[in-house]
């Protein structure tokens, strides 16, 4: 494709369009080669919405219920410090005698205050699960914290047996820690997103239908509003330029590294930086409807989403709890029966069914899904879904759409070619010469490339631009020209007609470079492939994964990117409509695919594939539909996230069975199948075992890496 061809040929910058051409986003916005300003692409999109709107009442509510449970657990641990201390059995385990008169019933009021304020989100979730009739860990902890408390009063009233308040406040402790962990962690990441509000203006330039400017608030812009947008400022709104062009830097939305021209009829996203021309806008979204809110809502859904292992924890807990039940009955009975006292067996039966409450059990998900919120919120991973996240481990294949992808979006140059008596290094140098003080892309790419070469630019004069056919000016005191296919079939140039034809039909820009209006050779240029893409590839490929191109482009333009890549297997010439079909056809084979991409285009391909990966900022259609979203435009990432998916699980996996390992060994010991043999569990001893088991899913969880 000729340099006059894209020029005669500018795409849209629809907010959706993904299957440009090769170039595309190198050449959106090319009037004449005078513009030269920059127009690239990578991303990286942190943020949302607007001061007033962003965080929405769910948000709010969410934000109160984990310092709810912060607080429930900060006063429950204070009180238990004084209730350990006053229990006889930790002195007896301790060997020390505290001792003292009206001591239990000091330690009863304590334990009390514990019971219900520290003790209320589980005796209440209880209720709901049992009139749901689906208990699960909030029953099996209700039933416990329940138990522990109830005996313990009738003992220190009277009763005769050990209380075992110790018992029900590092319970409460410890499952208010496990919830305050895991809500905190849901959080994070839209905590980490709404920081960057505050890059937001807080007013705009509205203009009424005079052109008078007044400043407002964000939040009383509504849709069709135009604002102005100065040099230098953020565009505070999702709208349209109705007026005036600029370079827009978009890289904290979109991770796009170089400033994309913007002229009227293209779309600009809340938060970007207007560079160097003022614009007219027309408001198209505020508030809770703008990019960065939805980011914002995306991320507090996906977090919130229960993962499989979650589940796994919940069906355990039902079965612990209908466990903790029978086996404590069945203790009871058993022991009556063999001619204990009943007092001795309803302690056996309380220690069976107290010990049945595994606290590791209650941290087992939630420090892992901490950890590993973390982890990926450091490495630019937005988990969605975390269901699906998990199953990225298993995936078979990996569908990349090619352009922005596995491409960077901007221009590279590809080819030179020297006329008769010239080298490669000349051509290159006047040409580069030429455009040295442009910002447009192909003057960077051209310019990139001899610096990468090393070669010594000469110095320029005279200038200018010859509109729709390229540029002139002399290097060095000699004319030269870096100009289009047009300019040279209109004055008639010979030229290598091949070559030309076999680099435009692979996607390849190209322009002619004259010296005393004499063609002396032609450079082409292409949308360069990812360094970080070929290691993705290898990385998959080490996996057994198998990589799979898609792109509405060309055969040729897709085999030549795929080579440069080793992907053996590309869909090229595939239709919007299309992508959906294809995803559905490679998952026929039986294999778990993940498919990548960030237009609304790809939006039904990403809800077909077993993983929807949104590459960078992409489109709100694409993000919605999407399971992950990586924050930057690098396809290693795609290796980290199945990485960190296998890491996780296994460690997810591995705590759950330290948990209820220690059920395995506790509950039949606390029952007394020993006790023929004078081995009995004593509670002090569970609480030992239970400690340990707690410990070891805690510095399980920490050990999770990168």
């Amino acid at each position: 494709m000729s340099r006059d061809d894209k020029e005669n040929h500018e795409p849209k910058k629809d907010a959706g369009q993904k299957d440009k051409e090769t170039d595309h986003k190198a050449n959106s916005g090319q009037k004449n080669h005078d513009d030269h300003e920059g127009h690239n692409g990578q991303e990286s999109h942190d943020e949302h919405a607007s001061h007033d709107d962003h965080s929405g009442h769910e948000g709010h509510d969410h934000a109160e219920m984990v310092e709810d449970f912060k607080r429930r657990f900060f006063v429950s641990l204070i009180l238990t410090l004084p209730i350990l201390a006053l229990s006889p059995m930790i002195q007896e385990f301790l060997g020390v005698d505290w001792r003292f008169a009206g001591d239990a019933y000091i330690l009863f009021g304590l334990s009390s205050i514990v019971f219900f304020y520290g003790g209320w989100p589980f005796l209440t979730g209880a209720i709901k699960e049992l009139k749901e009739k689906n208990p699960g860990m909030m029953t099996l902890i209700g039933l416990a914290i329940t138990i522990a408390y109830g005996y313990s009063s009738m003992v220190v009233f009277g009763w005769e047996g050990k209380q075992l308040f110790w018992e029900l406040v590092t319970l409460v402790d410890i499952m208010l820690l496990g919830h305050w962990i895991e809500m905190r962690s849901v959080m994070g990441a839209s905590n980490a997103l709404e920081e960057l509000v505050k890059l937001m203006p807080n007013e705009a330039h509205r203009l009424d239908d005079d052109g008078n400017v007044e400043d407002v608030p964000l939040s009383k812009l509504k849709s069709n509003d135009r604002v102005l947008v100065k040099p230098g400022e953020r565009i505070p709104v999702d709208g349209v330029i109705v007026e005036g062009q600029s370079a827009v830097d978009e890289s904290m939305l979109t991770g796009e590294s170089v400033p994309v021209d913007k002229n009227v009829d293209d779309e600009v996203i809340g938060g970007a930086v207007n560079k160097d021309g003022s614009l007219t806008v027309e408001v198209q979204k505020t508030g809770e409807d703008s990019y960065l809110s939805q980011v914002v809502t995306m991320v507090r859904e996906a977090q919130e989403t229960k993962s499989k292992t979650q589940d796994l924890t919940n069906r355990a807990a039902k079965w612990l709890f209908y466990l903790a039940l029978s086996a404590g009955f069945t203790t009871l009975f058993v022991w009556v029966a063999l001619g204990y006292e009943f007092d001795t067996a309803l302690e056996r039966m309380v220690t069976v069914m107290v010990i049945t409450c595994p606290h590791a059990l209650g941290l087992a998900s939630p420090l892992v899904v901490a950890v590993s919120t973390t982890i990926a919120a450091k490495k630019g991973l937005l988990i969605r879904n975390r269901a699906n996240f998990e199953g990225a481990r298993n995936l078979n294949a990996v569908i990349f759409d090619k352009t922005g992808t596995l491409t960077k979006g901007e221009f590279g140059v590809t080819d030179v070619v020297p006329g008769e008596g010239y080298e490669e290094q000349e051509v290159l140098r006047l040409a580069a010469s030429l455009e040295q003080n442009s910002e447009h892309p192909i003057a960077t790419g051209i310019v990139n490339e001899a610096k990468e070469r090393k070669i010594d630019l000469g110095d320029i004069e005279d200038f200018q631009a010859l509109t729709g056919e390229g540029i002139e000016g002399k290097v060095d005191g000699k004319s030269v020209n870096v100009v289009s296919i047009g300019f040279v079939e209109k004055k008639e140039l010979s030229h290598d007609n091949e070559r030309f034809d076999n680099m435009s039909e692979e996607g390849k820009t190209v322009v002619f470079v004259l010296l005393e209006d004499e063609l002396i050779g032609m450079i082409g240029l292409a949308d360069m492939v990812r360094d970080t893409a070929k290691e993705a590839i290898a990385a998959l490929k080490e996996r057994g994964v198998h990589s799979i191109m898609l792109t509405g482009d060309n055969q040729r333009v897709a085999d030549w990117v795929a080579g440069q890549l080793g992907i053996e297997e590309v869909y090229a010439g595939v239709l919007p409509d299309d992508k959906a079909d294809q995803v559905k056809k490679i998952k026929e084979k039986g294999w778990k695919v993940a498919m990548t991409g960030d237009g609304v285009n790809d939006a039904p391909a990403l809800a077909t594939a077993d993983l929807g990966i949104a590459i960078g900022a992409g489109t709100d259609v694409a993000m919605e539909t999407a399971d992950v979203v990586l924050v930057k435009s690098d396809p290693n990432d795609v290796v980290a996230l199945m990485e960190l998916s296998r890491k996780t699980y296994r460690k997810m996996v591995q705590n759950l069975a330290w948990a209820t390992g220690y059920n395995i060994v506790a509950i039949p010991l606390a029952a007394g199948v020993l006790a023929p043999w004078g081995i009995v569990l004593s509670p002090a001893f569970g609480a030992i075992l239970m400690s340990l088991s707690t410990v070891i899913v805690a510095v399980n969880a920490r050990l999770l890496k990168a």
